[in-house]
């Protein structure tokens, strides 16, 4: 019986509500983003503190029929308009 494991990502999948995309956030701006949002818990949209972080697009992989990360320009995303997705 073939083993299955299980491979860890580096990146964290969101989704940008405002473009409507998916946006790859490396560990580094993962955790600045848990920790805002745990800091501003609770507050109305109108009312948080501005935060960019830095991420990569989803784009679609016309061979494999999938999404993959586009390594080849990184775009700042306003923190408020993320919202984390499970990819799987």
């Amino acid at each position: 019986m073939p083993i299955l494991r299980i491979i860890k990502s580096d990146y964290e999948f969101y989704h940008h509500q405002a473009l409507n995309i998916v946006v790859a956030l490396d560990e580094e701006n993962r955790k600045i983003l848990t920790t805002w949002w745990k800091e501003n818990n609770g507050k109305q949209q109108g009312v948080l503190p501005k935060l960019k972080v830095t991420g990569f697009k989803l784009i679609n992989d016309e061979e494999f029929q999938s999404l993959k990360i586009d390594f080849s320009e990184s775009f700042q995303f306003e923190a408020k308009e993320l919202q984390k997705v499970n990819l799987h």
